[in-house]
């Protein structure tokens, strides 16, 4: 077939959502209450940050900075998740699947760099303790928030480009719940190009990936070997205290965009490729607000000491 009888569609329609109107609100109540728990969730750990000085450290301006990169990333799939739910025709046009295929990208890019960063924040304060505030000062924080943003939003932009420059000649059905590489190449007409080119979007997901844990394992396996070092039990615990929340949430991140995205082949099935799908950007972001609060002594304090004054919370808001 030749480039010039190809004509591209200019919607896709989301065949993955259930079609029957009891079903898809059975969906659509426990997705609508997970969203808010994670837009709430985030906000609150966001202004608990912002309100309380003692919080004002690096640490905590990662935690917040991560919150507000978990509201974008949701919110550039599950409101549109829960649109079609409702919708009869599931349907979603060209552009604006491009724009969440980018935003999505671009956001848990920008995360996962983040994630990066912050065990270089914890190798820093456990292991060079008494040079840690000259290191990490503020200037370097946002640094290399900027740093992991601008990955974030260019590494995935020349694959949004070309993939927006597709013909997709054939179905326009998406089997998927939201924009994503894979599914949309599988709808282009099929070529040696496109083909090879599904093999190196695999090779690109699957570097970023590796070397994102490599660094970050790096960074525990410097902070072990200080750890183990230290005497006293009670020592060692306290260091490893610090470092529980950031690998709970590391761990949940990588198992779900491992399983999602680690892979060099078309064998899963439709439900598995959509369960790991919910698992990295349902699932995953609302767990995060949950470890971060109640596994972190000073957030979970700070929540607690403003529930029970809210007059002190409007209060400082102003």
């Amino acid at each position: 077939m030749e480039n010039s009888n190809w004509t591209t569609a200019q919607e896709f329609i989301f065949s993955a959502f259930p079609r029957d109107w009891g079903d898809a609100v059975t969906c659509f109540v426990p997705l609508l209450f997970i969203y808010a728990f994670i837009l709430i969730g985030n906000l609150i750990i966001i202004i608990v940050v912002q309100l309380n000085a003692h919080l004002r450290t690096p640490m905590y301006f990662f935690i917040s900075t991560l919150s507000f990169l978990e509201i974008w990333f949701t919110t550039t799939c599950i409101p549109l998740m829960l649109s079609s739910l409702l919708s009869e025709k599931k349907n979603i046009s060209l552009n604006v699947c491009m724009v969440q295929l980018y935003f999505f990208h671009s956001t848990g890019i920008s995360e996962m760099c983040l994630l990066g960063a912050m065990a270089f924040d914890r190798y820093l304060a456990i292991c060079k303790p008494l040079h840690y505030s000259t290191i990490m000062t503020p200037r370097l924080c946002v640094q290399l928030i900027l740093f992991c943003c601008v990955c974030g939003f260019i590494t995935p932009l020349p694959e949004v480009v070309w993939i927006s420059t597709l013909p997709f000649c054939g179905s326009n059905h998406l089997e998927h719940v939201f924009c994503d590489f894979l599914p949309l190449l599988r709808l282009a007409c099929t070529d040696t190009r496109t083909i090879i080119m599904i093999q190196v979007v695999d090779v690109i997901h699957a570097l970023e990936i590796v070397a994102d844990i490599f660094f970050i394992l790096l960074s525990y396996a410097g902070i072990v070997v200080v750890v183990l070092r230290i005497r006293s039990a009670e020592g060692r615990h306290k260091a490893f205290s610090t470092c529980a929340s950031h690998l709970t949430v590391v761990s949940l991140f990588f198992s779900t965009v491992g399983l999602t995205y680690l892979r060099f082949s078309d064998t899963h099935s439709l439900i598995w490729d959509i369960a790991t799908a919910l698992a990295f950007t349902v699932l995953c972001p609302f767990f995060n607000p949950i470890i971060y609060s109640l596994r972190n002594k000073e957030i979970k304090e700070s929540i607690k000491k403003y529930m029970s004054q809210p007059r002190i919370f409007s209060q400082k808001a102003r």
